[in-house]
């Protein structure tokens, strides 16, 4: 167990539990995200709780990117780095984000990306964008979406539920490591993530269902 792991254990038994409660989160599909290997979690993001609630689910420990302006808060960007959470200047052409990218998946870790770039507004998953699709293509590794339904109108306070919906997983062996291979694969992480939210908005209709499946691709 390395020490981001380490972390991960003492946050299972602390800040998991709290994000359930306050977010009465449910998950479905969780036996589709592998247990080894390199891979890419394709997350949409609605609200600064996700990233808790993805992690509480997850059956691996992620290894996120999130914009330079969150690790530049006192205490969060400590305890965000403690989890193995690297930056990324939104933008801008990073390139250290993009090594540190193909590093996590190279060392067969599970990198999270909230592919949007930013957090939706709108209440509904917006364009994906290339990092994705670049980091899987690169590695030869496998995504697997991860959509999140309920956080858009989750608040401290109204507490309404929360859910998230995991995807089977995605390879891209046959498209090309160039612009339009980023392009193409990133269409279809797009359509794969609108597909499980869009299930995951009849779910709540439903009462959330405990047995429930998402469907398959």
């Amino acid at each position: 167990m390395n020490r981001v792991d380490a972390v991960w254990a003492l946050g299972r038994v602390t800040i998991e539990p709290v994000t359930r409660l306050l977010t009465r989160l449910r998950a479905y599909g969780g036996d589709r995200v592998p247990r080894e290997g390199g891979l890419v979690l394709a997350l949409n993001h609605f609200n600064w709780i996700d990233p808790a609630a993805f992690g509480a689910v997850s059956p691996r420990t992620v290894y996120y990117m999130a914009k330079i302006e969150a690790h530049n808060v006192p205490g969060l960007g400590a305890l965000i780095r403690s989890f193995g959470t690297f930056s990324v200047r939104r933008g801008e052409s990073d390139r250290e984000a993009v090594r540190l990218m193909r590093q996590v998946v190279h060392d067969g870790h599970a990198l999270g990306l909230f592919v949007e770039g930013t957090r939706q507004r709108s209440g509904v998953p917006g364009r994906v964008q290339p990092g994705a699709a670049m980091a899987a293509l690169q590695g030869d590794v496998p995504v697997v979406a991860g959509a999140v339904h309920g956080s858009q109108t989750w608040r401290p306070g109204n507490f309404h539920p929360v859910t998230v919906a995991w995807g089977e997983p995605m390879s891209f062996d046959g498209l090309p490591k160039n612009a339009r291979g980023y392009r193409e694969a990133s269409a279809e992480i797009e359509r794969e993530l609108r597909r499980l939210w869009d299930w995951l908005v009849e779910m709540h209709a439903l009462g959330r269902p405990r047995n429930a499946v998402p469907p398959a691709r």
